[in-house]
């Protein structure tokens, strides 16, 4: 308890009052006559999760925001929201759960930030765990990469992902409120989904914001599904319309309090979010096996037949239709997290300084995972989160952050999946950011200390280590309209308790898992090069990149029987490299055109990396008809995947054809309805996701989308 007192308290000390910055908006008179003036026009970058104010030229790597209106059309859970962005797939897990894959990385190396504080869930200790952010509720969503996202974590080497909402409000609404309500329907999945929320200013400093979401999803329909009843002594094949087990539903509610005066805000919130959702594959058919050294023992199989790694690297294309179990009800996950959030800004908190700002955090996080009606295994976790950030003001013409870090998480696993013992994770974090513009080369370095401790409650010895991150930007703009960008980082990344303690069955992803005391810190360098060009019709940016890691800490398998196998957290080298690459053309008020692609290798001691995402490329056109009506459509190949893994099997490409409208009708006092139609998976092709643990259970099917928005 004293930790978390000792976090407040820190926080509550800048409980002082602001006002946050306006976003300058360029119009494109406005930009024409700079130009003809010779006037150089900067334009605002929306980066909230960034606490400088800096311009797009200030930045060559490849950040990404998605706006709130794509995301209430979009996909329930974060990995769905963002797999439609460049160099972004989904590890999902039937309808209820996904995680967003960047760059090939997943898990404890795509950190998921709420606000700039960490999510608190246990998400990346499995990809069956939901994200407990709602991207309906998300005002923004940012893909953060270069040298800030060393001011949130470490080893976030393919990006960082935070979810930006307004449940604590940090400026008074206009007219004394504002809101948003929308509901939607799915035919895919039956999905009925609403949402509501409304800020409302009590006195001239006072702003409380209420917003809530209602979830309800069926087991959503696939294409070709086919599953194999086994009868002892023979099967039978059955053509099913609905993927078993991936029904979802979700309660979030949210309420904020703010105080807002002239130079800033303080407030804090509460959130209560409760979900129910199936878990499609999850089988506890090899319940008895347990490992006698590094091999696998099954029951009465004492010579069972290991699938070793090269023989299986032989293998022919696995057959999808034909890998299933009974599609009936199965294994469910209920979840309740309760979180208080407190955040507070002040502009000109003292002498030499332009912003403090202060955040904290609390999450209780309970999960049960349930088979017919009883608890068969439970996570509680208890964490708590605070940081403070100052920008100071120019030091010969240079402009930066510094701020501290802290946060604890207590975990416990209790039940037949309880595979490592409780443990308590403090983390200590310093961390900087600094930028500078030398003529035509825009300059921007990062740096950040972690120290880690883990205790144990077991006879397993404790951890504690610290990590060192620095990186680098440089971004020419060699001539009017072109950026030449280049990235560099030594990134370390401190081994997580799941990694060092695991011993026990994991029948989510079908293994038994063996931790290692001994893993040391993973440590990576990694480069990054981009070519931009933003002219009046025509755009295009083009990156390459490059991943070195030395003690990279991945799961190794030792044994295999049948489906299940036998892995050991271990380390060594790696490589991961890719590319990413858009050009976009105006080709009249009406319509614009891009063509898009991505492509990411992986490599582990010269074997392929698990669960590395198929190339795509793919073509979008956009319309805006007049100002009420518009439309897009958008075709993507994405390719066989063939470099697969030890123990992985070939993954098919498809197609995906997606189409939309939307009308929006404008209303007074900035009012606006809007309705939209998305035809989804419009070929209706059958979809695996060769970035899931599920590659082989089947994707949703062709898919409508109709839904109404009213902002107020």
């Amino acid at each position: 308890m004293s930790f978390s007192k000792h976090i407040l308290a820190l926080s509550i000390l800048t409980v002082f009052s602001t006002s946050s910055w306006a976003e300058e908006q360029t119009t494109p008179q406005q930009k024409k006559v700079a130009n003809e003036e010779g006037i150089q026009q900067l334009d605002t970058l929306t980066l909230t999760a960034h606490p400088l104010q800096q311009s797009k030229q200030d930045f060559g790597v490849a950040d990404q925001t998605i706006s709130k209106e794509k995301l209430q059309q979009g996909g329930s859970t974060l990995g769905e929201a963002l797999k439609q962005e460049l160099g972004v797939h989904s590890s999902s897990f039937g309808a209820g759960s996904s995680r967003p894959v960047i760059r090939g990385q997943e898990g404890a190396r795509v950190k998921v930030t709420q606000n700039a504080t960490e999510s608190m869930d246990v998400s990346s200790l499995s990809p069956d765990h939901v994200v407990t952010v709602d991207p309906q509720l998300a005002e923004k969503i940012e893909i953060i990469r270069g040298p800030s996202t060393l001011l949130y974590g470490a080893g976030s080497v393919g990006g960082l992902v935070n979810v930006t909402d307004t449940k604590i409000p940090s400026v008074m609404p206009e007219n004394g409120y504002s809101g948003n309500v929308g509901v939607r329907y799915n035919s895919g999945s039956d999905e009925k989904l609403g949402h509501a929320g409304i800020t409302v200013g009590l006195g001239s400093n006072v702003a409380l914001r209420v917003e809530g979401l209602k979830r309800e999803a069926n087991d959503y329909i696939a294409p070709n599904y086919t599953v194999i009843e086994d009868h002892g002594d023979h099967t039978h094949s059955n053509k099913e319309r609905r993927v078993g087990n991936t029904f979802s539903e979700s309660d979030n509610v949210n309420v904020g309090l703010s105080w807002i005066g002239e130079r800033g805000f303080a407030g804090v919130s509460y959130s209560n979010r409760q979900d129910k959702y199936g878990l499609p594959g999850h089988s506890h058919e090899y319940e008895s096996c347990h490992p006698h050294g590094d091999h696998l023992h099954c029951g009465g199989h004492d010579d069972h037949d290991h699938t070793g790694h090269d023989d299986h690297a032989h293998d022919h294309e696995h057959d999808h239709e034909h890998d299933h179990d009974h599609s009936g009800a199965g294994p469910w996950i209920d979840l309740k997290t309760e979180r208080y959030d407190f955040r507070s800004e002040l502009n000109e908190p003292f002498a030499g300084f332009k912003k403090l700002r202060a955040q904290a955090s609390y999450t209780d996080y309970q999960h049960d995972e349930i088979e017919g009606s009883e608890a068969m295994t439970t996570f509680e976790s208890k964490a708590y989160e605070g940081r403070i950030e100052l920008v100071h003001n120019p030091i010969a013409q240079w402009e930066g952050v510094w701020g501290v870090q802290a946060s604890q998480q207590k975990l416990d696993i209790s039940g037949e999946e309880a595979i490592f013992a409780p443990n308590k994770t403090q983390k200590y974090s310093l961390f900087g950011l600094e930028h500078r513009q030398f003529g035509d080369v825009h300059v921007e370095l990062g740096t950040r200390f972690d120290h880690q401790k883990i205790e144990i409650d077991s006879k397993q010895k404790d951890y504690d280590g610290n990590a060192f991150s620095v990186s680098g930007a440089a971004n020419w703009e060699f001539k009017p309209d072109y950026t030449l960008s280049l990235s560099a980082s030594h990134q370390q990344r401190l081994p997580t308790a799941q990694e060092l303690y695991s011993n026990g069955g994991h029948f989510a992803t079908n293994t038994y898992e063996l931790g290692n005391e001994n893993l040391d810190k993973e440590k990576s360098n990694n480069v990054e090069l981009g070519l931009h060009y933003e002219g009046d019709q025509l755009s295009y940016h083009v990156h390459l990149y490059h991943n070195w890691f030395d003690n990279y800490i991945y799961a190794r398998t030792l044994d295999q029987y049948e489906n299940f196998r036998l892995i050991e957290y271990s380390q060594d080298k790696a490589k991961f490299y890719g590319t990413e690459a858009e050009v976009a053309y105006q080709f009249s008020d009406v319509y614009k055109a891009s063509v898009f692609g991505d492509y990411v290798r992986g490599k582990i001691d010269n074997d392929n990396a698990p669960r590395v995402p198929a190339g795509r490329l793919g073509t979008r056109v956009n319309a805006d008809f007049d100002e009420h009506w518009s439309g897009s459509a958008e075709y993507s190949h994405v390719f066989n995947q063939d470099k697969f893994a030890a123990y992985e099997q070939e993954s098919k490409g498809y197609n995906m054809v997606n189409v939309g409208i939307a009308y929006q009708y404008p209303l007074a006092n900035k009012q606006h309805a809007k309705v939209y139609f998305n035809a989804n998976n419009l070929l209706d092709e059958t979809v695996y996701e060769h970035s899931s643990f599920l590659s082989n259970i089947p994707q949703i099917g062709r898919n409508f989308v109709v839904g109404v928005d009213y902002k107020f």
